[in-house]
C-alpha cells in the first residue's frame, strides 16, 4: 500500500466577517507548498490536486497545473496526480490539457499522475455552460483525444460531439511513454468499475471501507483481466480511497484538532453540491463556514439530499446511521471521526484493514476546513514518521498480489503503484 495528500485548497472566511484576509490565499499556497514538501523528504508517495471554479471556501484550487508545477520544484520523488483535471471541452480544451500535463511530466521529471473528470456542481457547470445531461460524454471524448494528442506524432484529428480539432502535432509530448498513468474521479461503484474497463485507476472519493474495498477489488481486477478496452495506450490498474487524516499522540488531540475540519470538508462540498444550496448561493457576498459553525454539531455532515431543510442536516433523517446514498454517505462518513483521526497506533490499526482487503493507494485529507498550518504539519510528520514505515515494509508483498491479478493481461502496464 501507498501514501499520498490530496488538496483542495480550502479557505474558510472568518467567523465575523464575508471577506478573507489581504494575504490569506497567498499564505494558503505556500503552506501547502511546505506541506508537500516535508511530505516528500518522509516518503509519501503521491499528493493529488483538485480542479473546483468559483467554490469559495471550499476549495481554491482553480488552477492546479501551476500548484503542481511550483510543487514539482520543491520536491524530488512524490507524484504529482491530478486529481482531477476536469474534461469537458468547455472547461478545458483537450489539446490544452495534453500540453500542460505534458510539459508539467517534464518539468518534474516524469512525475505526473493524470486522473480526469466530469465536475457535478451547479455553481462550475453553469459558470462554464456545461449541460448536466452531456458531462459525461464531454468527459469520455475529450480524455480520450487527450491521450491520443500526447501520445501521436501527429495527432490525426477528430470531428465528434464535443471536440473538434484538425490533425496538428500537440508538443511537447510527455516524459512517460506513451503517457503518464490514467485515473478516474470515482464518488460511485458503478464508477470504479467503469474505470477497470476503460483500464484506468479509480480515484475513490467515497470514504470506501475496508469491506467495500474488498468487494470492489475483486470484481475490478477481474473486469481489467476480462473486459478491458483501455481509454488510454497503457493501463493503470490501482484503487484508491480517501481518509481524512490526524494523527496526533493521544485521540483527544486528534479529535480536537482535526474533527471540525473533516466536518467543515463535508459541509462545505455538500453545501455547493445541493441544489437547494450552492445553485442559490450569493457570489462574493456569503459565509458558509458561519453557516457551518452555527449548524449543531451532529448536523456538520452536509446539507444534501431530499428532505433538505435549512442548512445542516436532514428532515426526518438520522445523524447516527449512514444515508443510503452513495454520494450522501461519503459527506457523512468524511464528517465523522473515522479511522485515522487518531494515535499512529490507531491509524495503523485501521490501515490494516485496508491493506488486508488490498488497496493500492490511500490519500488523506490533511488541510482541510480551518486547521492550523502548524498542526497539519505535525500530523503530516508524525504520520510519515509513526505510521506509513510499517506499510513501506511490506510493499513488496503487496506488489506480488497485483502482479497475479494481471497475468494473462495482454496490454502495457504503466502504472506507479
Amino acid at each position: 500500500m501507498k501514501f499520498g495528500l490530496f488538496y483542495e485548497h480550502q479557505l474558510p472566511k472568518p467567523y465575523d466577517s464575508e471577506q478573507w484576509d489581504p494575504d490569506e490565499e497567498h499564505k494558503l499556497l505556500k503552506n501547502a507548498l511546505d506541506q508537500i514538501e516535508l511530505a516528500d523528504q518522509l516518503g509519501f508517495d503521491y499528493v493529488f490536486e483538485v480542479e473546483h471554479h468559483f467554490l469559495e471556501e471550499y476549495s481554491h484550487s482553480s488552477a492546479p497545473e501551476i500548484f503542481l508545477a511550483a510543487a514539482s520544484q520543491r520536491t524530488k520523488n512524490i507524484r504529482l496526480g491530478h486529481g482531477i483535471v476536469v474534461m469537458p471541452p468547455r472547461y478545458n480544451h483537450p489539446a490544452r490539457v495534453a500540453e500542460r500535463i505534458a510539459t508539467l511530466d517534464l518539468v518534474s521529471d516524469g512525475r505526473v499522475e493524470f486522473g480526469t473528470g466530469e465536475s457535478a456542481s451547479e455553481m462550475e457547470m453553469g459558470g462554464f455552460g456545461v449541460r448536466r445531461e452531456e458531462k459525461k460524454g464531454m468527459w469520455e471524448e475529450a480524455t480520450r483525444e487527450c491521450v491520443k494528442m500526447m501520445s501521436e506524432t501527429p495527432y490525426s484529428g477528430v470531428e465528434g460531439a464535443y471536440v473538434g480539432m484538425p490533425s496538428r502535432n500537440v508538443i511537447p509530448k510527455p516524459l512517460q511513454k506513451p503517457h503518464p498513468p490514467l485515473w478516474v474521479a470515482s464518488s460511485r461503484r458503478e464508477t470504479t468499475m467503469v474505470a477497470a474497463r476503460l483500464g484506468m485507476g479509480s480515484l475513490g472519493f467515497a470514504f470506501e471501507t475496508p469491506e467495500e474495498l474488498e468487494e470492489r477489488v475483486d470484481q475490478y481486477y477481474q473486469l481489467v483481466r476480462e473486459e478491458c478496452y483501455p481509454m488510454g495506450k497503457a493501463l493503470n490498474p490501482a484503487l484508491a480511497v480517501l481518509s481524512v487524516l490526524s494523527c496526533f499522540e493521544n485521540d483527544e488531540e486528534a479529535i480536537d484538532k482535526g474533527l471540525e475540519g473533516a466536518q467543515f470538508f463535508a459541509y462545505s462540498l455538500g453545501y455547493y453540491y445541493n441544489p437547494f444550496t450552492g445553485g442559490n448561493h450569493q457570489p462574493g457576498g456569503m459565509n458558509i463556514y458561519k453557516r457551518f459553525m452555527d449548524t449543531p454539531p451532529e448536523q456538520r455532515w452536509g446539507p444534501l439530499g431530499e428532505g433538505f431543510r435549512g442548512f445542516g442536516g436532514f428532515q426526518g433523517a438520522s445523524v447516527t446511521e449512514e444515508p443510503k446514498d452513495e454520494v450522501t454517505r461519503a459527506l457523512w462518513r468524511a464528517a465523522q471521526r473515522g479511522g485515522c483521526i487518531g494515535t499512529p497506533e490507531f491509524i495503523k490499526d485501521t490501515l490494516r484493514k485496508y491493506e488486508a482487503s488490498h488497496l493500492d493507494l490511500m490519500i488523506f485529507v490533511a488541510q482541510c476546513g480551518a486547521r492550523k498550518h502548524e498542526d497539519v504539519m505535525e500530523s503530516i510528520h508524525r504520520a510519515g514518521t509513526k505510521v506509513i514505515p510499517e506499510f513501506k515494509e511490506r510493499h513488496e508483498k503487496h506488489q506480488r498480489w497485483r502482479e497475479q491479478q494481471l497475468e494473462g493481461v495482454e496490454y502495457p502496464v504503466n502504472s506507479s503503484i
